[in-house]
């Protein structure tokens, strides 16, 4: 019998993967999980009947939230991850030398857990001596946190069920408290051709927090129309006021990410403009 995953999207599409079997379904006291190995892009998992990550394509999506902040800031030195109980971008940012501490905040530790069973080299960076990684509320860190880190990258699912309050200028604002006087920040931000509604908060929102608010795009298929933004805030640079480009021809076993992909992901269509009505903040 052919069994087959589909995430239904908003405008009556959705994706279809073929799968192989369940691996594991369970649920936390936040969302329901599930790790589904398909038939050809290894196993996969889902949150609440979206699809996370696939092992094939992984990549795409950790590279892009962790090395175009991490690249921007001269000198980061200390990172705070909040959410990426996957460990996928603890593992992007910790291939940074200069990083002397990752602390990432999950609040749902059946996620790490389980990441660890099924998905050990995205998980990988959970054994390093740099990653201090606790299970709380993000929110509530950020909250009582000021002055403490030069990169913030927030890699929350949408903005639904536990990551509700991450998306919010309340948040942002805290975000902003907690980086030191010239941090920045990176969040997922959805897909243009999709969620114009909630970018376009988003974006309003990260703007009464910060100076400089950008987007920039890459390419993730497993997320909806394979097209995805991320959020760039910060307090001081510009996406090249002082990028660390030389290092990255330095970062071991990249995939998606190099020197021409930092030089123009902040490129962006005509219509994503439009929907951000950009004024060159």
């Amino acid at each position: 019998m052919d069994l087959w995953f589909t995430e239904l999207y908003e405008n009556a599409s959705g994706y279809t993967i073929k799968i192989k079997e369940t691996l594991f379904s369970g649920k936390s006291r936040y969302q329901k999980l599930d790790i589904l190995q398909t038939e050809q892009l290894g196993k996969m998992m889902v949150l609440d009947g979206l699809i996370m990550l696939t092992e094939a394509n992984e990549f795409s999506y950790h590279e892009m939230i962790a090395h175009v902040p991490m690249t921007a800031h001269p000198n980061p030195e200390r990172v705070l991850i909040i959410g990426g109980g996957d460990g996928g971008t603890a593992r992007e940012v910790l291939k940074h030398d200069c990083v002397k501490e990752c602390v990432m905040v999950e609040i749902d530790e059946l996620v790490i857990e389980k990441s660890k069973e099924f998905f050990p080299q995205i998980a990988s960076a959970f054994d390093s001596p740099k990653l201090n990684l606790l299970v709380q509320d993000g929110f509530k860190y950020i909250e009582d946190n000021k002055n403490a880190f030069d990169v913030v990258i927030i890699d929350s699912t949408d903005p639904i069920g536990p990551a509700e309050p991450l998306f919010s200028e309340h948040f942002y604002k805290n975000v902003n408290a907690c980086l030191k006087s010239d941090g920045l920040m990176s969040a997922q931000s959805e897909s243009p051709y999709l969620y114009n509604k909630i970018i376009r908060q988003m974006y309003t929102d990260m703007g009464k927090a910060f100076p400089v608010v950008k987007m920039y795009t890459g390419y993730v298929p497993f997320y909806p129309t394979g097209m995805w933004s991320f959020a760039f805030a910060s307090k001081k640079y510009y996406p090249y006021s002082k990028p660390r480009i030389d290092m990255i021809d330095k970062i071991d076993n990249l995939q998606y990410f190099n020197k021409e992909i930092y030089s123009t992901c902040f490129a962006l269509p005509n219509f994503v403009r439009k929907i951000l009505d950009e004024n060159d903040k």
